[in-house]
């Protein structure tokens, strides 16, 4: 038998990769580069400098938006995960003969269809409707409802992989319920539960749309904080606000991308039938 051959990759596929790459990540590399700025406008570089980083530090309406989003990306997060473990389970596990599950999947997914102003402004008419005071408790159930069908999606796909069977087995050798639920199924689940938390927490903390049309007074988050602050016009601070909130975005992201390939190890064997 003669050698395999072995098939290079074209260069042209290459140079695409390359061009796609810089097309994306370009604008975030020079935003980052200029946060270091030394002068005060952003488009002249007059040399290399933290005073930015130091303002940042310093300012106190900052913190007071970074607590905030904080509060709200870790709070939207639990609950949507929570929400998400529940919802993710009953469609999953549902009996042979229930009908019209899906549709319910797919109208539990459908915030992530609706454009983000569209889905603001019928938070907004919503809280106006019930007589709701906008604050941070307006943003969060705001925040919460476009990162439930994120944790679903991300929970539903390991709930596919794992043996349905294994829940059968706990009960049969007589552990009830919640006793199944505790020690089988969420441990199986953690790997996509992390996950599930990191994205919603990462697409809670950059949101900008529904937090402007749920938040009020003292409901500052980061992302608005960065649009008060371009209305003066772009200046080094600003980039350097926007290059911590892409690094920690990235941070996040990439945490989930590794916690779900480090767990993701062979699940456990379909019991056979005998």
């Amino acid at each position: 038998m003669g050698r395999p051959v072995a098939h290079r990759t074209p260069w042209s596929f290459i140079w695409l990769s390359v061009g796609m790459v810089l097309f994306l990540y370009a604008p975030v590399g020079l935003l980052i580069v200029f946060s270091f700025n030394a002068s005060p406008m952003s488009v002249a570089w007059q040399g290399f400098s933290w005073h930015w980083y130091d303002r940042l530090l310093s300012d106190r309406a900052m913190w007071e938006a970074a607590q905030n989003s904080l509060a709200v990306a870790t709070v939207s997060s639990v609950l949507a995960v929570a929400m998400g473990i529940g919802a993710a389970l009953v469609l999953e596990r549902r009996p042979a003969h229930a009908r019209g599950m899906e549709w319910v999947h797919n109208l539990l997914l459908l915030p992530l269809m609706i454009p983000e102003v569209l889905l603001g402004v019928a938070l907004l008419l919503f809280f106006v409707i019930i007589e709701m005071p906008l604050g941070l408790i307006t943003v969060m159930i705001g925040h919460v409802v476009f990162n439930l069908p994120l944790a679903i999606v991300v929970l539903r796909a390991r709930l596919r992989k794992i043996d349905p069977f294994l829940d059968e087995a706990a009960r049969d050798l007589g552990a009830t319920p919640w006793q199944t639920f505790r020690w089988i199924t969420i441990p199986l689940l953690r790997p996509a539960i992390l996950s599930a938390g990191l994205m919603a927490f990462t697409v809670s903390l950059d949101d900008f749309i529904v937090t402007f049309f749920t938040a009020g007074p003292g409901a500052t988050t980061l992302p608005l904080r960065v649009f008060s602050m371009i209305k003066t016009g772009i200046t080094p601070e600003v980039n350097a606000l926007s290059a911590l909130l892409v690094t920690c975005s990235m941070a996040f992201i990439g945490l989930s991308l590794f916690v779900q390939h480090r767990e993701a190890r062979p699940l456990p064997s379909q019991v056979e039938r005998t």
